[in-house]
């Protein structure tokens, strides 16, 4: 099992990349995932409209060969980055099929609570994505209690990420 994360935050090095990575980190031991590869966008934001761009597409192909996504994004006007929805345009639809993502969603206000269920999750979806877990919204005062928040989601969400508890379709 391979894992990776992709943050769609302007800024470097951003809280959201923080709590993103330590969802990644959590869901490697639920799942028995080798963290392969963080992509935070920030350092891509000058090419993400440069088509073709070499190092974008062989960072799709990447982020579309692992098993588990983590996707971070901060919340801009109720929804999602233009800086991710520019890279996840390079995908066609069912792009990342054969892919579990998660989303993430970083916000100031609790008001934007459902934005990644009613934003990023449909994205996901529309690029193939499987998305078995409810979304994390995660209110930036509370990152001095980052871990603690981010335990209780994946606590909350086990049964969804562990493909041991998954049953197939054949029974």
């Amino acid at each position: 099992m391979r894992l990776a994360v992709l943050v769609g935050n302007p800024k470097p090095q951003s809280r959201t990349l923080t709590v993103a990575q330590l969802v990644a980190e959590r869901v490697a031991d639920v799942v028995g995932a080798t963290h392969e590869l963080t992509v935070d966008l920030s350092g891509y934001a000058r090419d993400l409209f440069e088509w073709p761009h070499a190092e974008l597409a062989e960072l799709a192909d990447k982020l579309a060969a692992v098993d588990y996504l983590v996707v971070g994004t901060p919340t801009y006007k109720a929804s999602y980055t233009g800086l991710l929805k520019a890279f996840l345009d390079r995908y066609p639809s069912g792009g990342l099929a054969g892919v579990t993502a998660i989303p993430i969603m970083t916000a100031s206000d609790a008001i934007h609570g459902l934005a990644v269920e009613f934003t990023l999750r449909p994205l996901l979806v529309e690029l193939g994505a499987s998305v078995p877990t409810k979304g994390l919204c995660f209110l930036t005062a509370q990152m001095e209690a980052a871990e603690s928040v981010v335990d209780e989601w994946v606590a909350a969400n086990r049964h969804s990420l562990d493909p041991k508890s998954v049953r197939s379709i054949d029974g």
